[in-house]
């Protein structure tokens, strides 16, 4: 049976620092909802900007898949296994931190705002060794098609499970298409950067989110021109 789970972008959870703004669709941090505890293997999705010059500090993070999707501007990223990069809109981030290690992130620019998404997967096995990959977004070429850019097999390096996609894609306004689960026993989670859709039937706008689960496919159609879709497909069962 299908289930849907409806998430309005002003039903997010909201912190604000003069260092960050950040809207929680999950539990995190100083946010806490019972009823908001991920979807599945996705734990966190956070809608993060920061102010120029300003960022995360050293910190530390064990055994979780740390997605960084920038959005505007970029990030400087550097942690304790020595890997030094700039993350820019256009490029995905991808942070196993395995069995422990520290970083930091921070806009990279002293004159713009940064802002990016902040997604978290739970790991398929605990205490790995960590690693960092940075890929690139096909953003010139997912015009009206989905792009794949986190699958199981990436020849760039960007994976996190071997359960796990994730696709995004920019639409002109009608243009429709059938999104079919990789896995029976996975669900997607649909997340609206720009503009609008309907997701099976339900009409999302900017920075709304759906869950969805007990299906094998998905019906999508933009609703609106220059709309950005991002899609999860996690395993709904976590087993480590």
């Amino acid at each position: 049976m299908v289930q849907y789970i409806f998430h309005k972008a002003d039903s997010r959870g909201h912190d604000h620092h003069d260092w960050l703004d950040s809207r929680k669709t999950f539990s995190f941090g100083d946010y806490y909802n019972p009823r908001r505890m991920g979807f599945g293997a996705l734990r966190v999705l956070n809608d993060d900007t920061l102010p120029a010059g300003k960022g995360f500090g050293l910190h530390p993070h064990d055994n979780m898949e740390i997605i960084s999707i920038p959005l505007k501007g970029s990030l400087k990223h550097e942690d304790s296994a020595g890997n030094k990069a700039v993350a820019a809109a256009g490029t995905i981030q991808v942070m196993h931190a395995g069995s422990g290690l520290f970083h930091s992130e921070y806009n990279n620019s002293q004159d713009e705002v940064a802002e990016f998404l902040q997604i978290w997967v739970y790991p398929e096995e605990l205490n790995t060794t960590p690693r960092y990959t940075l890929g690139q977004l096909q953003q010139d070429a997912t015009r009206n098609r989905l792009h794949a850019f986190i699958t199981p097999d990436s020849p760039e390096g960007s994976y996190v499970r071997k359960d796990v996609w994730f696709s995004t894609g920019h639409f002109d306004h009608g243009t429709a298409f059938t999104y079919p689960l990789h896995l029976s026993d996975n669900g997607v989670y649909a997340f609206v950067i720009d503009g609008r859709f309907s997701v099976d039937g339900k009409e999302l706008s900017a920075r709304d989110g759906l869950g969805i689960s007990g299906t094998s496919a998905i019906e999508i159609k933009a609703l609106s021109d220059d709309a950005r879709l991002l899609l999860m497909e996690v395993p709904m069962v976590i087993h480590q």
